[in-house]
């Protein structure tokens, strides 16, 4: 069995009309290329924020699923969300080439700083358990920026290797939506380094394939981590270019 991926390193903003026309452009670009399933980054729709408009969101997202429908593309879609009046997620929304929703994984290792207690997004969003996904019979798994390298200067939270929990689930293929921040100084490079290491040690560690997209914005600065589609021996075999808004495509065999 075969799945082709397609991931798109938006430049992602706070305007939610923006950020959907930039996702209606990238399913457009996903079909074109022949895939079976886009991937955004952490946020895209509405923004990597939990203060952003919900209506709007809900709208936005109404469109581009029926959009990706039209055009039978399945989705991993990175949002935040309320899914009720009082709980906010950080989410990446999982979506069949027949528009169904099939839920989401929402982020686990929230960031935050080291007091007691914590400040940060992780007051902001709640997280729920993890799960798995089924897509064209293949197990699939969502992870969130922190979620799959459990950066201590970003997290008080304890890594709990979840790339390869996901892995014992029975996970095959494990989407990554990242937005990290990057201002092209020297620990740019450092958090560079130390993502792109861990992508590859956790996808060998957990032997599964990653498939992995940041944020561009601001396009004039590399991004916090490489985006592109890793194997289960953690060689990568796609990349998009580090700097600015890319985009990756390559069939997994399975």
């Amino acid at each position: 069995m075969n799945l082709s991926v397609f991931g798109k390193k938006l430049s992602v903003g706070g305007d939610v009309s923006t950020n959907k026309a930039s996702i209606l452009r990238a399913l457009d670009e996903a079909a074109t290329a022949g895939a079976d399933i886009l991937i955004t980054p952490e946020g895209s729709l509405s923004g990597y924020t939990h203060e952003f408009d919900q209506r709007q969101t809900e709208d936005a997202l109404s469109e581009i699923a029926d959009h990706a429908r039209g055009l039978r593309i399945a989705m991993a879609l990175g949002t935040c969300f309320y899914e009720d009046q009082k709980h906010c997620y950080n989410q990446i929304r999982f979506y069949s080439a027949e528009g169904e929703y099939l839920g989401f994984h929402s982020k686990t290792l929230r960031c935050g700083t080291m007091d007691d207690p914590p400040k940060g997004e992780i007051n902001h969003y709640a997280a729920t358990p993890l799960r798995t996904f089924e897509l064209n019979g293949t197990s699939i798994g969502g992870l969130i920026c922190n979620d799959m390298w459990a950066n201590p200067q970003c997290t008080p939270m304890p890594d709990t290797h979840l790339c390869q929990q996901l892995a014992g689930m029975g996970v095959r293929i494990v989407f990554h939506a990242v937005n990290g921040g990057r201002n092209g100084g020297e620990w740019s490079d450092v958090a560079w380094a130390f993502h792109e290491s861990n992508l590859r040690m956790r996808a060998r560690a957990a032997s599964v394939w990653v498939v992995t997209v940041d944020n561009s914005d601001p396009v004039g600065f590399s991004s916090s981590a490489p985006s592109g589609v890793i194997d289960p021996d953690g060689n990568w075999v796609a990349r998009a270019e580090d700097k600015g808004e890319s985009s990756f495509f390559n069939t997994i065999a399975l």
